[in-house]
């Protein structure tokens, strides 16, 4: 990545882990108050309050959002809470009054951040401001997507930027509203060094069972925060009703979660030093191993070739699974890991095979 992305200055300026709550859509003024109230009265106070005033809905007739209403009430949360709002902008429009209303934060939703050119919009529209901007991952697990957003909102001067997690589309994963996808907001955090990530629990279980197990694995695996839907009356939320808490459920979330140091820039101790350099060493011998094993498989790709067989050998494929799965799972290794780590094996043997049989093909001409 560029060098200026590697600067310390990313973020929303805040210590610690950011925790961003509030509910999915500003209904009333009341709705808000009672929010704000209910979580005064717990002693949950969150860093940024979140609400949207306008939501991107699959098929017209669905609640859309209260509009520039909803706005106004804002100054609701900061004379109950005095904390930073939020809200989603979908197109400059939205910006424009965000802007006027004194929104501290915006960010940009899944199924805008897929738009380059909506991103772009935004983007001008956001030109010499200094205003903090999130942006949620895209529908579809697109690493460059994600990141393409962030940059064209870095290429117009905006420099207090974060990330969002809130998991992907997948018809065939019944467990998740949008699959969590854990490597995708790793490898944001990797390639972009200094930006925080939130993750958005809510969105990604989509029900208010799971939330304290996703935020944990969230935290776990060294994300920034937290966006949690919170409502004083989820079960009549006019929108997201079933992944919304209340206040009360927030605390005890939150309460209940190791909330974990990243290292950061300090200083591992010597122990963690110690055992990481012992990674690195078994590391290289597996990239060792690898490199020998791929070695035998070409040497069975030419033999195939010489003697006109198949690369796929389905009898032999299922022996090798089963035979390796069984030996992991008996040394403590999960089926699940096992399988994953196989397959990736056999997809790159096959391809390796397979340039071994092409290389024998008979030259043919261009079509």
């Amino acid at each position: 990545m560029k060098d200026h992305l590697k600067t310390s200055e990313w973020g929303l300026g805040l210590k610690g882990h950011t925790i961003i709550a509030g509910p999915c859509s500003a209904e009333t003024p009341e709705q808000v108050e009672k929010v704000c109230l209910e979580m005064k009265k717990e002693n949950i106070i969150p860093s940024i309050f979140r609400a949207g005033i306008w939501k991107p809905r699959t098929r017209p007739g669905s609640f859309e959002g209260i509009g520039e209403d909803g706005l106004k009430w804002m100054e609701i949360v900061r004379h109950h809470l005095n904390i930073p709002i939020t809200t989603e902008v979908g197109n400059t429009a939205h910006v424009e009054l965000a802007l006027k209303h004194k929104v501290d934060v915006l960010w940009i939703g899944a199924r805008t951040t897929v738009n380059p050119f909506a991103v772009q919009e935004i983007a001008e529209a956001l030109r010499g401001t200094d205003i903090p901007v999130m942006v949620k991952n895209p529908m579809n697990p697109d690493l460059q997507l994600w990141i393409g957003a962030l940059e064209r909102l870095h290429a117009v001067g905006i420099n207090k930027l974060a990330a969002i997690h809130r998991g992907f589309s997948d018809a065939y994963d019944k467990r998740f509203r949008n699959k969590p996808n854990w490597s995708m907001p790793i490898h944001l955090k990797r390639e972009w060094k200094g930006m925080e990530v939130i993750n958005d629990p809510s969105h990604i279980v989509g029900k208010r069972d799971g939330i304290l197990e996703v935020s944990q694995r969230a935290i776990n695996f060294g994300l920034d925060g937290l966006m949690i839907e919170t409502h004083h009356d989820p079960d009549n939320a006019w929108s997201d009703a079933k992944q919304q808490v209340t206040p009360a459920q927030l605390k005890d979330i939150l309460s209940k979660i190791d909330f974990k140091s990243t290292l950061g820039a300090e200083k591992p101790s010597e122990r963690l030093s110690d055992l990481r350099t012992a990674v690195d060493h078994l590391d290289d011998q597996l990239i060792d191993l690898l490199v020998e094993r791929f070695s035998v498989i070409d040497q069975i790709g030419s033999h195939k070739r010489e003697h006109k067989l198949t690369v796929f050998q389905s009898d032999r494929w299922k022996q090798v699974m089963d035979s390796r799965t069984d030996k992991g799972v008996a040394k403590g290794l999960s089926e699940k890991f096992m399988k994953e780590l196989l397959f990736t094996i056999h997809e790159e043997s096959v391809k390796r095979q397979e340039k071994q049989l092409r290389s024998g093909d008979p030259v043919k001409k261009d079509a």
